[in-house]
C-alpha cells in the first residue's frame, strides 16, 4: 500500500557496534526511510542497529535491527547476513512486510476486507519468510550471565492479537495475559500454526481463533530464576515460561544473541 504523507517524514538515527563499513549509515537510511511511504498511518521515529561481529567464525557477522514507530505502534524487524549490504536489503524486505501486514490488519478492521475467523484481519502466514535470525553466539555456560531484565505491564489481549503482535514485532515469543483467562500466558511459533502456554492453563472458551492454535495443558513450573536457568540449560531451548517462585507470575528466562541470559517479568 503506497500512501502519500502530508507531514514531514522523521530523521532515522543510525547506531553502530563493531567495525561496521564505511557508507552503510547512509545506506540504511536510505533503505529505511523508503518504506515510510507503506506505512498505513504516519511514522512518528524510526531508529536502526547495525552490529558486526568480531569473529571471523560467524558465517552471518552483519546484523541490521530497525525500530518504527506507526502512529503508536511499534514494528520491529532484525536480520543478520552474509556482508552489511545485503543484511540492510534484508532489512528493508522484512520491514515492508511487517508494514504490510498492519495495513491489512487495520484495513479489516475499518472494514475494507472481509473479516472471518480462517481469513480475517489476521490472515498471515507464520515461517514462509526464510530464515533470517542471527545466530547465537556459543558463549560457554560458565561464562553466561544474567544481563538484562526487562519488567513491563503486560498487554491483556486474545491469543489471536498477540500472535499478529509478535509477528509485527518480530519476536520469536510474547508474554502477554490472556483476556479471556486473565492467566500470565506466552504465545510462539509451532508446527502449522502457533502454540499458547499459560500460568495455569484453564479451558479455552470464547469465539472461533483466526489463527491455527494448540493449548498445552502443562502449568508453568514454579521456579526461582537460578532453577529458571538450569532447566533451561537442561532443556536446551531458547527460552522457558516459568512461574515465579516468590510472585506465582509468568515470566520468560530466554538466551540472548550474545550468550548470555535475558528475562521478561510482568510490572
Amino acid at each position: 500500500m503506497d500512501r502519500t504523507r502530508t507531514s514531514a517524514a522523521p530523521e532515522v538515527a543510525v547506531e553502530h557496534r563493531g567495525s561496521v563499513p564505511e557508507g552503510s549509515t547512509d545506506y540504511a537510511r536510505s533503505k529505511v526511510s523508503a518504506v515510510f511511504r507503506h506505512a498505513p498511518e504516519p511514522v512518528l521515529f524510526a531508529r536502526v542497529k547495525l552490529t558486526m561481529s568480531p569473529d571471523p567464525a560467524v558465517e552471518r557477522p552483519a546484523t541490521a535491527q530497525a525500530n518504527l514507530d506507526v502512529n503508536g505502534r511499534l514494528v520491529r524487524a532484525q536480520v543478520a547476513a552474509p556482508t552489511m549490504s545485503e543484511a540492510v536489503d534484508r532489512l528493508h524486505d522484512r520491514l515492508l512486510n511487517r508494514l504490510d501486514r498492519i495495513s491489512r490488519h487495520w484495513e479489516a478492521r475499518r472494514g475494507a476486507y472481509p473479516s472471518s475467523p480462517a481469513t480475517g484481519p489476521h490472515e498471515w502466514r507464520h515461517g514462509a519468510e526464510p530464515t533470517h535470525r542471527p545466530d547465537y553466539y556459543p558463549r560457554p555456560p560458565e561464562d553466561r550471565e544474567l544481563i538484562r531484565h526487562k519488567s513491563f505491564t503486560l498487554t491483556a489481549e486474545t491469543p489471536d492479537e498477540a500472535a499478529f503482535d509478535m509477528e509485527v514485532l518480530d519476536y520469536g515469543f510474547l508474554l502477554f495475559r490472556d483476556i479471556e483467562t486473565g492467566e500470565d500466558s506466552v504465545i510462539y511459533p509451532a508446527d502449522h500454526g502457533y502454540r499458547l502456554a499459560q500460568a495455569t492453563p484453564r479451558e479455552q472458551v470464547g469465539a472461533p481463533r483466526a489463527v491455527p492454535l494448540t493449548v498445552s495443558p502443562r502449568p508453568a513450573p514454579k521456579l526461582t530464576v537460578r532453577e529458571a536457568i538450569e532447566h533451561l540449560e537442561q532443556a536446551g531451548r531458547r527460552w522457558v515460561f516459568f512461574r515465579d517462585a516468590g510472585t506465582g507470575r509468568g515470566n520468560v528466562l530466554y538466551h540472548r544473541y550474545d550468550g548470555h541470559y535475558g528475562l521478561i517479568i510482568p510490572a
